[in-house]
């Protein structure tokens, strides 16, 4: 009877195990019928870089940029559904695609009031012009339609975003490029520019900045043009310029967004999403004080009547004109020497709708480590260089690589996420909201982010901007890509022909440049210490002196533009293309982290050096030691080059997996350990102390360089000199902790 009962209780067991089995089964959520990957495929990233086609880039592009698509436009909501349609195809797709929508504060001109900038013969009293003829010139509106595209009635009229609206009138003022040192120089030459409207050109600071500086002037009001000089080689005939060359047209006005901080105005460091607070309009910080409106200037420009002395030969420009200083107009010019100028700013604030796209590839091994790979949507007008090429690239990315996970060949060790981000242009706002919403689990879980906004400004050559972790698995991916054009160079070995420094360890290599804030790597690296760069084809600095390409945020950014200028036969496109997806795949299916921390060790190195050299004897005077900074430093190159070791050591064996995933979380980890949110109270979201805003002119650790800067103009001093040594505590403390994330994992 006994051994009745273990049996039955034996059978019962096995049921229950097979029904447990056969639930299994059925519950367990099914991938696709690929195996999974011990380790980077050459062959099958041979076959995705063979699989990348310019034809089809190109064919995305014009689909892309056919209409205007300003942020939160109804052309913009129907590429999210694009983007959405692509990414669900059941042949290309990824595994999973959905848009995160989010209310945020836009900036608009009136439709039923147009922006004007007009100059009046007589003094009415401000704020208004009189109505009985005294307007004796209004400067041009809106651009020429010199291709058919830049005269339909969803092309928004040029406008500074987020400048309040007004109508100041003054005396004219040239204000070369409204720096802060531009302004004093005026005051030096004895110029009063209390009421004044101020003439600034593109360029040397920031757009919102050149509003800032005036106001702390008494300038009533802020006018912005392109010069010639600075984006078109002096060139600005219509014979000269597009469509006949690549150069910005007579008519041609760079709109853009002059908010000083990123993301949604009214929800700072919170997702802009119905639970969250959000601000008064009249707590926003970071618009301009004043009204400011860009402008045509060369039609017709003021700018050639203007009385005073002589503008510095560093002020002058390439309008055909000597640059004068005023104020106010000469008298034997077009103007009457009492004319003034009267800017009407009709601009208003919306709470709009804008979305994110994301797209992702589930991670066979590590589902919940992520390489992003993103890209803007949204343009100014058509926008065919900024943003579509990326856009252009990204789709042709994302169908090789779904084309081949719809097949059940490859499935990443790692998850892939594919991002559109929305209103971008207003101040990278799309990824400051996802970055906010998912702080803890992306700073958790992310490996790396690769930006692609402009993907071609010229075909001549790779840039890329990125941290240093991120330079040896760049050099990598290029150096096994062909570059596009004559000739059987890879991509890393054009590349270091137009730009490259001398490397104390490597010798010469390619320069990879450093990330600022002019695209949406912003918020990652900044806020939440990951891993990024930004990668583009651009062009020969040694043909042109443009401070970007010519037809920026303009309307003459075109289809056309592209397919005849900057990229015949799209090579250069496919070319990113290409390195964006070795890297990628790279990042994502190598075993170890193809992330090297210890290319760190040359920056912090360089940074060092710098503050020994400008610094120290500074410094000293005032009882400050750079020691502890010194020991930090080589704390963290011996624990750089420890870690190094480790690897090398496993790579040569079968290390444990759980092993390698330790290390891999020291390498994804180390760029967090740079985060520091107390050290820069008044920038909002910087907190990364190497890379966070320098405006000290000695090239050390920001906060260092900057407090030093502060404190050598500052006649109090002791306050001053105190936020010297907690600057240099705040980088000695990151660097201590930096050496410590790098040091075995058992080890406190």
């Amino acid at each position: 009877m006994q051994w009745t009962k273990v049996l039955g209780l034996g059978l019962g067991a096995a049921a229950l195990l097979g029904l447990g089995i056969i639930l299994g089964h059925f519950a367990i959520p099914k991938k696709a019928n690929s195996p999974a990957p011990s380790d980077l495929d050459l062959e099958l990233l041979e076959t995705v870089m063979g699989q990348l086609d310019a034809h089809r880039i190109r064919e995305n592009l014009r689909e892309l940029s056919r209409e205007p698509h300003l942020a939160s436009s109804p052309r913009d909501e129907d590429l999210v559904q694009l983007l959405l349609q692509r990414w669900k195809d059941p042949e290309s797709g990824l595994d999973s695609a959905e848009a995160f929508t989010y209310e945020v504060l836009l900036s608009f001109p009136s439709q039923e009031q147009p922006n004007v900038v007009d100059i009046a013969m007589t003094l009415p009293p401000p704020p208004t012009v009189g109505p009985t003829g005294d307007i004796i010139h209004s400067c041009h509106r809106t651009e020429e339609n010199v291709t058919g595209e830049q005269g339909g009635p969803d092309v928004v009229q040029p406008y500074a975003a987020y400048a309040p609206s007004g109508t100041p009138q003054g005396l004219l003022v040239y204000a070369n490029r409204g720096t802060e040192e531009d302004f004093k120089e005026l005051q030096t030459q004895g110029i009063k520019l209390e009421g004044t409207i101020a003439l600034t050109r593109y360029g040397g600071v920031g757009r919102g900045a050149k509003a800032v500086n005036a106001a702390k002037h008494g300038v009533a009001g802020v006018l912005v043009y392109t010069d010639p000089a600075d984006i078109n080689d002096g060139l600005s005939l219509p014979n000269e310029t597009f469509p006949n060359s690549w150069y910005l047209p007579p008519s041609g006005v760079e709109r853009g967004s002059y908010y000083k901080y990123f993301g949604d105005p009214l929800t700072p460091y919170l997702p802009a999403i119905p639970s969250s607070f959000r601000l008064d309009l009249a707590n926003v910080s970071g618009f301009p004080p004043i009204p400011t409106q860009p402008i045509v200037c060369s039609l017709g420009c003021p700018a050639h009547n203007l009385n005073g002395t002589l503008a510095p030969a560093t002020w002058q420009g390439a309008l055909g004109c000597p640059y004068m200083l005023g104020p106010g107009f000469r008298p034997d010019g077009d103007f009457s020497a009492d004319s003034q100028v009267n800017v009407s700013v009709y601009n208003r604030l919306e709470l709009r709708n804008s979305s994110n796209v994301l797209g992702i590839i589930r991670g066979a091994v590590e589902p919940d480590r992520y390489v992003l790979y993103g890209n803007h949507r949204d343009s100014w007008v058509h926008g065919a260089v900024d943003p579509s090429s990326g856009t252009a690239v990204l789709l042709e990315l994302s169908r090789v690589l779904g084309t081949l996970l719809k097949k059940g060949t490859w499935r990443p060790r790692r998850s892939i996420v594919f991002a559109s981000w929305g209103a971008e242009e207003f101040g990278l706002i799309g990824s400051t909201e996802f970055t906010e919403e998912f702080f803890n689990k992306l700073q958790e879980r992310t490996v790396a982010y690769i930006n692609v906004d402009i993907a071609v400004f010229a075909n001549a050559t790779l840039r890329v901007q990125g941290t240093p972790p991120v330079q040896s698995v760049v050099f990598s991916a290029t150096k096994e890509i062909r570059s596009p054009g004559p000739g059987d160079l890879s991509i890393y070995d054009n590349w270091i022909r137009y730009f490259n420094r001398s490397s104390p360890v490597y010798g010469l290599v390619p320069s990879l440049g450093s990330l600022g804030a002019g695209s949406d790597y912003a918020p990652f690296i900044h806020f939440l210490g990951i891993s990024s760069m930004d990668i583009a084809y651009t062009y020969d600095r040694s043909k042109t002196s443009a401070r970007i390409y010519p037809t920026y945020h303009t309307a003459f950014d075109t289809f056309d533009y592209v397919d005849k200028f900057l990229d015949p036969g799209f090579s250069s496109h496919q070319a990113v293309a290409r390195t964006a997806g070795s890297i990628i795949l790279r990042l994502s299916d190598s075993f170890f982290l193809p992330l090297k921390v210890s290319d760190y060790s040359e920056t912090l190195r360089s940074f060092l050096q710098a503050a020994q050299q400008d610094l120290g004897a500074l410094l000293e005077q005032h009882s400050i030691s750079l020691g502890p900074l010194v020991t930090a430093v080589e704390k963290f190159e011996a624990a750089a080059a420890a870690l190094g070791q480790r690897i090398s050591a496993l790579q040569k064996g079968s290390p444990d997996p759980l092993q390698v995933r330790m290390l891999n979380d020291q390498l994804m980890l180390l760029e967090r350990t740079f985060l520091n949110p107390r050290a820069f109270p008044e920038e909002r979201y910087y907190s990364h102390v190497l890379w966070a805003t320098r405006t000290g002119s000695v090239a050390t650790f920001p906060g260092l360089s900057n407090a030093c800067s502060r404190a050598r103009d500052t006649a109090s001093g002791s306050e001053a000199w105190a936020e010297v040594q907690r600057q240099l505590s705040i980088v000695v403390t990151a660097l201590e902790g930096a050496a410590a994330t790098l040091r075995p994992v058992a080890d406190l």
